[in-house]
């Protein structure tokens, strides 16, 4: 399975726990408590991403992005996002040197 086949199948599956009943899942429950639960978590996991990061052991590293990637799939699908829309971001920047990027945003 590709990386655009996981990101689709994790998105299809947040997707549908948004009809989930909170007590059945993880991922509903945050949905239920809403957008400030969602963004608490990602700063949690930023924040042991980073602490991860200078422990310099690459698969807590490694554990911690993917908690983190994991969250933010949830705050994208919670905004009626996926992972398309950032994929397809991605792509555009793509060639584009950083500089270029941030002065087309006017920074």
């Amino acid at each position: 399975m590709n990386e655009n086949q996981i990101l689709d199948r994790l998105a299809a599956v947040l997707e549908a726990r948004k009809q989930a009943d909170p007590d059945s899942s993880y991922v509903a429950k945050l949905y239920a408590r809403g957008l400030d639960a969602i963004l608490k978590k990602i700063g949690e996991e930023a924040t042991e991403t980073v602490m991860a990061a200078k422990d310099g052991q690459a698969d807590k590293i490694v554990y911690e992005v993917a908690d983190l990637w994991f969250h933010t799939l949830v705050l994208l699908a919670q905004q009626g996002l996926g992972p398309r829309e950032v994929l397809a971001e991605l792509d555009r920047r793509f060639g584009l040197s950083g500089l270029e990027e941030k002065a087309q945003r006017g920074e």
